[in-house]
């Protein structure tokens, strides 16, 4: 059973800024609750109890976030704001959450690496800290842990998304197993359109065995002279079984600035406390344009 994560959230965020210049990225909020809070909301709704995240510098904010706040609560106290009260303080009980800092920016596969001592010899489940991803029935990190629990060996989400922008994700080739699930035939990085052997790309979300961090030991720099996981990938694959889910619900890529503000319609209308009056808003507004 998968009971570990890891969450890297050590990049600078450069797309978002001049707001990223003292606030992480995976702090930004969507509506009232940073980006970062629902991929652990998504890793403890999957079985996760135990979570390492990769910061870097500046990124105290997110060590914050999820740590206890007594002023702020006997505050609440004070003010007898027992609704809020409860919500802050659920924040710093969902899981046994740590941290750890990666010392340079040299890519994802670096930040993964060092989860090696805290993971041990166990299977366990890497969720992007910037990406928001809503699953139809289970999370998605439970549907590929499910993934896992039937084939013992590394599976990783995928996304089918338009040819015109594979060259923007690492994308699979593979053979297609039973319904959504492929075995992976090898793993391309960033390819042009014309050399893309699929358009089904790797979606924020992976299981991996504690192999892959030999492999990442092994990973030369690649692309913009980082560590790249799909590299490491991609040697994996050769002698270990590597799988594909294509998934089943819907990926909120917050990195650019249209896509974030997106998002957060998307998710302000489904919001208990403001979803009407936004929705309401929309139709007046719409008629302006």
């Amino acid at each position: 059973m998968i009971k570990k994560a890891v969450i890297p959230a050590a990049g600078w965020g450069t797309r978002f800024l001049p707001i990223t210049k003292s606030q992480p990225k995976e702090m930004i909020p969507i509506v009232d609750t940073p980006v970062i809070q629902y991929v652990v909301e998504e890793a403890v709704a999957s079985g996760i109890t135990d979570i390492l995240m990769i910061i870097g510098k500046g990124k105290r904010a997110i060590e914050e976030h999820f740590d206890r706040s007594p002023q702020l609560e006997e505050s609440l106290i004070a003010k007898k704001q027992l609704g809020l009260l409860e919500q802050i303080k659920k924040i710093s009980n969902l899981a046994n959450i740590h941290f750890i800092w990666q010392k340079e920016m040299n890519g994802l596969g670096d930040a993964i690496s060092y989860a090696r001592y805290h993971v041990g010899r166990e299977p366990f489940a890497v969720l992007l800290g910037d990406t928001l991803i809503s699953g139809k029935g289970a999370p998605i990190t439970k549907q590929l842990i499910d993934v896992y629990d039937r084939y013992k060996s590394s599976v990783v989400a995928l996304e089918e998304v338009p040819p015109e922008n594979v060259h923007r994700y690492g994308v699979i080739q593979g053979k297609k197993l039973e319904n959504n699930v492929l075995i992976a035939e090898d793993f391309i990085e960033k390819p042009a359109k014309e050399e893309a052997p699929s358009n089904l790309a790797i979606a924020s979300r992976y299981v991996f065995t504690p192999e892959i961090f030999d492999y990442l030991d092994e990973t030369k720099p690649g692309k913009n002279n980082e560590i790249q996981l799909t590299d490491a990938m991609r040697e994996m694959v050769k002698k270990y079984a590597m799988y594909g889910l294509q998934f089943q619900g819907t990926r909120y890529d917050i990195g650019n600035k249209l896509d974030f503000l997106k998002t957060n319609i998307i998710y302000g209308l489904e919001h208990e406390e403001i979803g009407a009056p936004l929705r309401e808003w929309l139709r007046e507004f719409s008629k302006k344009l």
